[in-house]
Formats: C-alpha cells, sequence, structure tokens
C-alpha cells in the first residue's frame, strides 16, 4: 500500500447549502447561484411551489408538498453538520444551529449559538403582538446594503469552507 502525506484528508464531507426557497428574494437566489457555480458547491432550493433555476450540476431544486413547515422540515431532516441553510425563519435558522449547521438570513446576519436565542425571544414577542391586534409591520424591504451585507458574509463563510487545493486524482 502506498500512502501519499502531500494528499489532503477530508475530515467531513464537504458543506451544501440549503435554501428556504420560498421567501428568499430573487437577488439573493442570484448571489447564491453564482457563489454555487464559482466554488462548485452542491446547492439545493427546497420550496412548495415549481421554480426556475440555472442548468447546473451544483444547482437542484427539491419541491415539497404544500404545508406548514414541510419545506423547513426537509432541509433539517436533510442537512448535516456544517452545511450553510439560508433562511429568514427563526425557527428554522434554531434547528439548523442545533445540528451543527450554519444558518444565514438573506440581509447577511449570521446566526450563531449566542444570538439565536434573543431572536427566537423576540419573534415570539412580536407574535404575541400581533395576535393581541398590534399592527407591528414586517421588515423594511431588502435593499443595496443588505445584498451587499450578504453577499459578503456568504463569501466569508465559503472561503472558510471552501477547499483551497482540490487533490490530484492522479
Amino acid at each position: 500500500m502506498h500512502l501519499r502525506f502531500d494528499t489532503p484528508i477530508a475530515s467531513t464531507t464537504a458543506m451544501k447549502i440549503w435554501v428556504d426557497a420560498d421567501a428568499c428574494p430573487g437577488v439573493i437566489k442570484d448571489i447564491l447561484f453564482r457563489a454555487a457555480e464559482r466554488t462548485q458547491m452542491s446547492m439545493t432550493l427546497v420550496a412548495n411551489q415549481p421554480m426556475r433555476i440555472p442548468r447546473s450540476p451544483f444547482i437542484r431544486i427539491m419541491q415539497v408538498p404544500a404545508g406548514f413547515d414541510v419545506a423547513d422540515k426537509h432541509i433539517v431532516d436533510a442537512l448535516e453538520p456544517n452545511d450553510l441553510v439560508i433562511t429568514a425563519d427563526i425557527p428554522l435558522a434554531a434547528a439548523t444551529i442545533e445540528k451543527g449547521a450554519h444558518a444565514l438570513n438573506p440581509r447577511g446576519e449570521l446566526y450563531t449559538k449566542d444570538n439565536i436565542r434573543e431572536r427566537l425571544s423576540m419573534r415570539n414577542f412580536m407574535d404575541e403582538l400581533r395576535g393581541s391586534g398590534v399592527a407591528t409591520g414586517g421588515p423594511p424591504a431588502l435593499g443595496p446594503r443588505d445584498r451587499e451585507a450578504f453577499a459578503n458574509s456568504l463569501d466569508r463563510m465559503l472561503s472558510k469552507h471552501t477547499p483551497r487545493n482540490k487533490p490530484d486524482p492522479t
């Protein structure tokens, strides 16, 4: 048996990107499509409705049945530690972190063990206010700064998890 010490040994499978696609803005999907192609990283958009995606060996769509949190459940069941989930859904982000994966929202905020409890508490508080009839409004429209923040956060995340030197297959 011949061992090659110059070939890196992968300790885990490659990071995959999962997108909570029904609510993901189109401009964010476009950034993700380009990133998946550039890094040759597997990306799956999970949605309960048909969606157009570019032809690519790295990008696929998984259509799930309509229903409350069906797409979220599919993502959580399929993801592995160190995968990346793109979502604005706080409970999905919390479940992602609990499984040892990463969660990034479309405004570029990385959810972490340190900030997810606060986000869940705020979400639940706002739900209670809405339930009692208080008009809370929604988040502001996604602007150019949000797109830039997302692209920068995504680039930082992918650069940490993309192999620098792919092993020579020979």
